[in-house]
């Protein structure tokens, strides 16, 4: 009994030795370990502080009735969109909570009637007009009402039910999906507009079912330039050397002196030298690529020169129960896959966003996940557990453009005549 009484008092001892300890030293051991706490914490803080101060406003955009252009054209408006861009100091990033600017390009099918949607700060709505009407002069810009409004601000609840997911890439950023100039037919050199499968999909719903396509984009730096060079030089097989510094020799240094110590008291010690470079006889890097591997290249180092956007890509299925059908999560599915190409990229779920659930608390688990995802969209917030994925101009304007005369879906709008200016000679009635 004594020796149990003695154990425990020295284990109390030495309890309060180890918080007499923490005592003096917990000063400048816990800032640095609670610092990425702290600075995330503060930054979501920040960030919806400045978030709160910014206006915003829908455009509805109408293309016109007779078009007869392809998507290249939006590429120039996505151009044009990138000047939203700028540098931030650290009292703009970490004390005021600015952050970059995004726009939310939105496909929206309203009981099958299909309408094209941007989402932009008050500040920068002439600057969308602007690019849209540069080429596109017949189309109609109009601020509308947000359609958000027309269902329940809480789902899923009795009457709605809804389905989600963002998406994300099948490869590196990188890697393009399959853009407009392979929607080209061979024979006949016309091209067969890449949003019509989408559109027609979109317009089979009945009432009060509604599906909403949507794509977060804000422009990304220039340096991003490096990590595209990066994969670049992975598929090539280029291996980068991992370059020690200074305190890497120096370690190395120290360890062949202490393994080196009782060797040199028999003999002369051999330290450890840098390996000399074996000179590779190499192929032309012409020879070595298979034409697939070619082609993919070629898609790569083109891909790298666009001006590249942060992508948040994001789809939801909200309904009245009564017509609520998951088939027609298949057709959209369906038509989304013509974006992708095995050699090189595409659009798969994202796991963590997805609206499942399976095995322990299947209900509370699936309803967290449909009201977070729904919250997401109303807030147009960007943030998920994966990261954003990065898109060039070629690819948005894949994704979003004004579709063609071609696309003939009956539920979707076009402008009824030709807007232009009043001619310049007209009479000037005089009081």
């Amino acid at each position: 009994m004594n020796i149990l009484l003695a154990s425990f008092g020295q284990l109390l001892h030495g309890i309060g030795t180890m918080f007499s300890l923490f005592a003096d030293v917990w000063y400048f051991m816990l800032p640095p370990l609670l610092y990425p706490l702290f600075k995330s914490l503060w930054v979501d803080h920040i960030h919806g502080r400045y978030g709160q101060t910014l206006q915003f406003v829908l455009l509805e955009i109408v293309p016109p009735k007779e078009l007869e252009k392809s998507p290249k054209l939006m590429e120039s408006v996505f151009s044009g969109l990138a000047g939203v861009m700028k540098g931030f100091n650290a009292v703009e990033e970490f004390i005021q909570g600015q952050f970059p600017a995004s726009f939310s390009l939105e496909i929206v099918s309203r009981s099958g009637v299909v309408h094209f949607y941007i989402r932009t700060q008050k500040s920068f709505r002439n600057l969308v007009e602007a690019h849209f009407y540069a080429q596109y002069p017949d189309m109609e810009i109009s601020e509308v009402a947000d359609y958000i409004d027309d269902v329940p601000r809480t789902l899923p609840n009795n009457d709605w039910d809804l389905w989600g997911t963002d998406f994300e890439l099948v490869k590196p950023d990188l890697y393009p999906i399959k853009t407009y100039p392979s929607f080209e037919e061979e024979v006949t050199g016309k091209m067969i507009d890449p949003l019509a499968g989408v559109i027609e999909a979109l317009g089979r719903l009945g009432p009060d079912q509604n599906m909403w396509l949507q794509f977060i984009i804000s422009p990304e730096r220039d340096d991003w330039y490096k990590t595209g060079q990066a994969t670049v030089d992975a598929f090539l097989g280029k291996e980068k050397k991992a370059s020690k510094g200074i305190l890497g020799n120096l370690w190395q240094d120290l360890v062949d002196v202490f393994v080196n110590i009782i060797p040199g008291l028999f003999g002369p010690p051999s330290f450890s030298s840098a390996p000399a470079e074996e000179k590779k006889q190499e192929q032309p890097i012409e020879f070595r690529l298979s034409p697939g591997q070619k082609e993919v290249l070629k898609a790569l180092e083109s891909n790298l020169g666009k001006q590249m956007f942060a992508v948040r890509m994001r789809l939801l299925y909200v309904g009245r129960r009564p017509g609520f059908d998951k088939t027609n999560i298949s057709i959209i599915m369906g038509a989304l896959k013509q974006f992708n190409d095995q050699n090189l990229n595409g659009f798969k779920p994202n796991d963590v966003s997805k609206t499942y659930a399976n095995y322990l608390f299947v209900t509370k688990r699936l309803r967290y996940r449909q009201r977070r995802i729904f919250n997401r969209y109303l807030a147009r917030d960007p943030s998920a557990a994966a990261k954003m994925c990065k898109l060039s101009t070629e690819e948005l304007a894949t994704l979003f453009h004004m579709p063609d005369m071609s696309v003939m879906a009956p539920a979707f709008s076009r402008v009824a005549a030709k807007r232009s200016t009043a001619p310049s000679n007209l009479p000037i009635l005089e009081e």
